[in-house]
């Protein structure tokens, strides 16, 4: 029963990058280069960051389409793309940000490549891995500097802070758990068609 429940069949998906050939750093390129485009979209549009987690979403997708390997590379790459882009997340944040996304992308490809999860069950478990996570950091942080900042300012509470950035994101985690699976069964259709086709 839980195995037909939480483990799926053999699937195209995860197609696993392991940077033996240039393709395999073009595509992480790519989704780089998404995760720091759609984040600047929603600025321009003044949809905030911290709410819709614009950045997040191509992080997931990496990890679950290619693997942990580049799931933790295009987590570790973006804000730090990102900030050299747009400043954005602002240097206060950066490093917990890093953490955070890094977590999503490795574990979310663990949870698919090794375990063979589900697709909602493996981005439900790289969600709460990133969070716990983006908790072990700003703690870290807090021991180190004596505070933190979160998007809500100066705050001298780790727990304050990690509940606010999961209190405000809310409507990115509920984007995230519809909107990811469907692109991800869409681009396999979309492979097996094309591959049926050859």
């Amino acid at each position: 029963m839980i195995n037909r429940i939480a483990i799926v069949k053999p699937h195209p998906f995860p197609m696993i990058l392991k940077y033996t050939d240039i393709r395999s750093y073009i595509l992480t390129g790519v989704f780089v280069l998404l995760n720091v485009a759609v984040p600047w979209v929603f600025h321009q549009f003044h949809l905030a960051g911290p709410t819709f987690l614009p950045m997040h979403i191509f992080v997931f997708v990496a990890g679950l389409l290619f693997g942990w390997r580049a799931g933790l590379i295009v987590g570790f790459l973006t804000p730090l793309a990102s900030y050299t882009v747009s400043g954005m997340p602002v240097l206060p944040i950066l490093p917990q940000i890093v953490v955070e996304l890094s977590v999503y992308g490795l574990v979310a490809g663990m949870l698919r490549e090794k375990f063979n999860l589900q697709m909602v069950w493996a981005l439900l478990g790289a969600m709460i891995a990133g969070r716990l996570a983006l908790c072990l950091g700003v703690l870290a942080i807090y021991l180190t500097i004596g505070n933190v900042y979160s998007p809500l300012g100066l705050e001298a509470n780790p727990l304050f802070v990690a509940w606010s950035v999961i209190k405000q994101g809310w409507p990115g985690i509920v984007i995230q758990l519809a909107l990811i699976p469907a692109v991800i069964w869409l681009v396999g259709r979309l492979t097996a068609k094309t591959s049926r086709s050859r």
